[in-house]
């Protein structure tokens, strides 16, 4: 490909080569690089990859691609934007393959996940398609799973991966867009046929250091839809959409949204809620305890709606729909009188909600195990330890991925939240242990929740990935002690 076709789209500074140079492939890390390639010089928060240009350059590269001028008098072309440049350069080496796939993009702190695996179902079932998914727990192309390290891929990976869909034959992508991602460009140039809004709450202040940054960021989202979907029950709800340039389909538990959710059942197995519109009534039931499930459920059969498939039809696949891997999951405990859910709960809404609504169905008491990620909003963890010693009968405040922080001083961030006079609570830092523990004074009708991991199988503890596989430890722990 010449490299004028692979900066279509593209405003240009200034340039220093042939425009109608071929160009044989195109990388960010300089590690990748290949003779002939093309390098984006990205400037990251780690590190510059405008210091990898001589590596670049060294390993074959033709021209750098760059926001930054070189001193230097090398192959360059300089661009106002290093970020969106890689998205468009993406975008056009992978032949613009969202062109050829309806994109759902789905945003907000909590329920994304959920969300997008729900309507990745509905859609299976109700239009028989091959459906890509992009997300937090894995990706997917129809039934394979591809691992991931981030929610939404940087944004020459994220062309690439739309490229194997297209040519796998997928006919819509669902894809979980963070607010890193529409801020950092990984999702640059795409136009999505339906974008959805869940919730906002606190989180990653430490990039976006006020929650009106926060939320004007996911906000960007709509004005990039031909068609929106909204929770308007959410206080953040008239800002997201403030953007927006599309029809937005609103949804409500109650009577304010387009699409509502009235006569909520909320079961210790599931949720059942009616559905109601100015045209259709329906009843829906979902596999998934808690409220939130009733929001996640409304987000999915809006967005259904939005792309043409009947509420009912929806509702209809819902029901046959099972429960999301790391939310609000069960874990077997064969012999035992208590309960174990695991849950990816990792911010105050979401610990906050899965308490909440395991506290609806708990007949015994209700023991939290929770701790705070290293490395990122240290402003949530003492929010955190309120949520969890107010709302659990007993709590176990333990390590979660401590990353390159120490394991303690996050406890300590953590504890500072817990009013004074609570003692319902203790710190064991290692989380297997902290397992085990609240397994060993579990009673009957108890419910342990295990918060913040989810899906995940490992624990990070100084930028290392060990294996951490709860369901193991539950498991292992149920065999130890039974012998």
């Amino acid at each position: 490909m010449k490299l004028r076709e692979l900066l279509q789209g593209q405003d240009v500074i200034k340039t220093t080569v042939d425009m109608d140079m071929p160009i044989t492939a195109v990388a960010y890390d300089s590690r990748k690089v290949t003779p002939g390639s093309l390098f984006v010089a990205i400037t990251g928060f780690v590190t510059d990859g405008n210091f990898y240009i001589p590596m670049a350059l060294e390993k074959g590269a033709s021209v750098v691609v760059t926001a930054v001028e070189p001193e230097e008098d090398i192959p360059y072309v300089l661009v106002p934007s290093d970020r969106f440049a890689l998205a468009k350069i993406g975008e056009n080496f992978y032949g613009h393959p969202a062109s050829s796939m309806a994109l759902i993009g789905v945003t907000g702190t909590n329920g994304k996940t959920t969300a997008t695996l729900l309507l990745k179902h509905v859609l299976e079932v109700t239009k028989g398609a091959k459906v890509g998914l992009i997300g937090t727990m894995d990706n997917q192309i129809g039934d394979q799973s591809i691992p991931t390290d981030r929610t939404t891929p940087e944004s020459l990976d994220l062309q690439a991966l739309l490229a194997k869909m297209r040519d796998a034959g997928c006919t819509y992508v669902i894809m979980e867009v963070s607010s890193h991602a529409i801020a950092l460009e990984r999702v640059g140039g795409i136009r999505f046929a339906v974008g959805a809004f869940t919730n906002l709450t606190e989180d990653h202040l430490d990039f976006h250091k006020t929650m009106e940054h926060y939320c004007d960021t996911k906000a960007e989202l709509f004005a990039r839809c031909e068609k929106a979907v909204a929770n308007c029950d959410d206080p953040w709800f008239e800002r997201m959409c403030a953007k927006a340039k599309c029809e937005v389909l609103t949804t409500s538990i109650g009577s304010d949204g387009d699409i509502c959710a009235r006569n909520l059942q909320l079961l210790s197995d599931g949720i059942c809620f009616t559905a109601v519109t100015k045209e259709d009534t329906v009843e829906v039931k979902l596999p998934i305890p808690g409220k939130f499930t009733v929001y996640n459920a409304l987000t999915v059969l809006a967005c259904s709606v939005q792309l043409g498939i009947s509420l009912q039809a929806a509702s209809s696949a819902l029901a046959t729909a099972k429960g999301v891997k790391g939310r609000v999951e069960v874990v077997p405990t064969p012999g035992k009188p208590y309960t174990v859910l695991i849950d990816y709960a990792h911010t105050p809404d979401g610990l906050e909600n899965v308490l909440s609504s395991v506290r609806d169905f708990c007949q015994g008491r209700l023991i939290g195990v929770f701790g705070c990620g290293g490395d990122r909003d240290p402003i949530k963890r003492p929010i955190m330890g309120k949520i969890g010693t107010d709302i659990a009968d007993w709590s176990i405040i333990t390590s979660d991925n401590p990353r390159t922080e120490v394991p303690m001083a996050i406890i300590e961030d953590i504890l500072k939240g817990i009013d004074p006079e609570k003692n319902n609570y203790e710190v064991i830092e290692n989380r297997v242990a902290a397992i085990h523990h609240a397994m060993d004074i579990a009673q009957k009708h108890d419910i342990i929740v295990l918060a913040g991991k989810g899906h995940e199988t490992y624990q990070e503890i100084q930028g290392v990935k060990h294996h951490l596989d709860e369901r193991e430890v539950v498991a292992s722990y149920l065999e130890e002690t039974r012998n």
